[in-house]
């Protein structure tokens, strides 16, 4: 299958090369050329692994055996064999994505990276390293970490803002074992940190290295594919529940920074899938919530830091394939994105405007609407969530009343509520004094909710990673890694 830019401007791979680089030359993101046709019906009778090894057939055809493939990447790591099961929370369904070893959305992708990794480089005969970069406002780079630890012939750097992460988020990260894994916090925020990852393979392209370069961030096609599954998976509980028929439409609220997580929906939906609204759920930083309105893209404004720091972005990279999937025009999209980095903003044409708002929503939550929610789904339904998963409430909410649309909604919950233990107690009604290690303890005896056996059993880890470079000294750092 053939995978092209969505700038147009460099060759075209095959899916494994497309896995293997991560980042087009010309700076663009990999996309296949057609979405190829897919049995949608059969993939819902399907388990969750058979569905993801189908949907990864179907995009990535190249990477051979991936039956034994996602079967590695899956088995014994999550806390159900559904992998991401749907559970009703009053007038929604809630799709749990935080069920795996580090109690976030990006175990599902990246428990199946390292997989797609190295059975595309063992495909292509490669034999030198492969060096994994990624940029993290959170959760990312505890899962690449976990999925990359120890792989032969890879070796991982991540990067994440100093001060931009939860203790929580941070102590995952620093106290990571394996002699192959690298984090060094970034003096800047998560798009500095983006940003420098980007810039890096841009210097890099062309240079001969003793190692290739490829990242683990959602730029990457083999990020982005296995994120697709639960999607169906979702869709299937609701007709095991007899919640909807066959056919029926649903609606997705989608919590969302770098639109990765989305845009898996709406690939989700152009293979076959009765996908209806995809509702973009933004927190304060609403650069996404705005575009979606309007059809200007601005990231001149200030980074807000906020209870939910995975979404705390203004440069959305992902928004670059949705561009090229309902525009088609390669030109297009890389004007739109020389416009964004030379002045920050950028404005689609209006006909291509009305294309996305028919498929996608948008609406953005502050830490204190978020904190309401929180308070409110717990009170009044005994759920606990995250304030990431507030604003994909909060979002399907102002959906209902703006719309009176009648679709069941499904709210996908894409990280544990310890992962940011101070804010859900403070919604809840709890102290919030003392460490966020004491913080999970009290909320656990508060609500009688388990702690994630991972989370508990960071305290008190040693911290083996402690750098803080300028965001200039990223390609230094990188170069200069053993």
């Amino acid at each position: 299958m053939d995978y092209i830019s969505t700038r147009g401007l460099s060759p075209a791979v095959d899916s494994a090369q497309a896995v293997l680089s991560g980042l087009a030359p010309d700076g663009g993101l990999y996309m296949p050329e057609v979405i190829p046709a897919f049995d949608w019906q059969r993939c819902l009778t399907l388990s969750a692994q058979q569905m993801s090894a189908e949907i990864l057939k179907a995009l990535l055809p190249d990477i051979p055996d991936m039956d034994t493939l996602v079967k590695n990447a899956y088995t014994g790591k999550f806390e159900t064999e559904d992998l991401t099961p749907t559970v009703p929370v009053g007038d929604f369904q809630v799709l749990e994505l935080f069920r795996g070893p580090t109690s976030a959305f990006k175990d599902v992708a990246l428990s199946m990276l390292p997989q797609l990794l190295t059975a595309a480089k063992k495909e292509k005969g490669i034999a030198e390293e492969i060096r994994i970069l990624t940029a993290t406002s959170g959760d990312t780079g505890k899962a690449a970490l976990v999925g990359f630890r120890d792989v032969p012939g890879v070796s991982i750097c991540v990067f994440y803002p100093y001060g931009g992460v939860s203790q929580v988020q941070r102590a995952q990260m620093v106290t990571q074992e394996g002699s192959n894994v690298h984090v060094c916090a970034v003096e800047g925020n998560f798009d500095d940190a983006q940003t420098g990852v980007k810039n890096i393979f841009a210097a890099c392209q062309g240079k001969r290295l003793p190692f290739l370069l490829s990242s683990a961030n959602s730029i990457n096609i083999g990020r982005l594919a296995p994120q697709i599954m639960y999607y169906f998976r979702s869709y299937a509980d609701l007709l095991a529940r007899k919640t909807i028929a066959l056919g029926d439409k649903v609606d997705f609220s989608v919590p969302t920074g770098n639109f990765g997580d989305i845009l898996a929906g709406y690939l989700a939906k152009r293979l076959g899938l009765p996908v209806g609204k995809l509702i973009c759920a933004s927190n304060a930083n609403n650069v996404l919530t705005d575009f979606l309105t309007t059809g200007i893209y601005d990231r001149r404004r200030p980074l807000l830091k906020t209870t939910s720091p995975s979404m705390d972005i203004l440069v959305s990279s992902n928004l670059e394939r949705l561009l090229y999937l309902l525009s088609g025009d390669t030109a297009l999209v890389s004007g739109l994105m020389n416009e964004l980095n030379r002045e920050g903003v950028y404005t689609v044409p209006g006909a291509l405007l009305a294309t996305i708002q028919r498929e996608f929503w948008a609406a953005c939550c502050d830490d204190a609407k978020a904190q309401e929610i929180m308070s409110r789904v717990y009170r009044d339904w005994g759920y606990l969530c995250d304030p990431h998963t507030a604003s994909g409430f909060a979002a399907a909410e102002d959906y209902l009343r703006a719309t009176g649309d009648k679709t069941p909604m499904v709210v996908l919950s894409t990280a544990s509520p310890y992962k940011f233990p101070a804010a859900v107690l403070r919604a809840i009604g709890g102290d919030t004094g003392g460490t966020e290690f004491e913080q999970m303890a009290r909320l656990e005896k508060i609500t009688g909710v388990p702690i994630p056996a991972p989370l508990a059993a960071l305290q008190g880890k040693p911290e083996l990673h402690t750098d803080v470079i300028e965001k200039e000294d990223m390609p230094a750092y990188v170069l200069g890694l053993e």
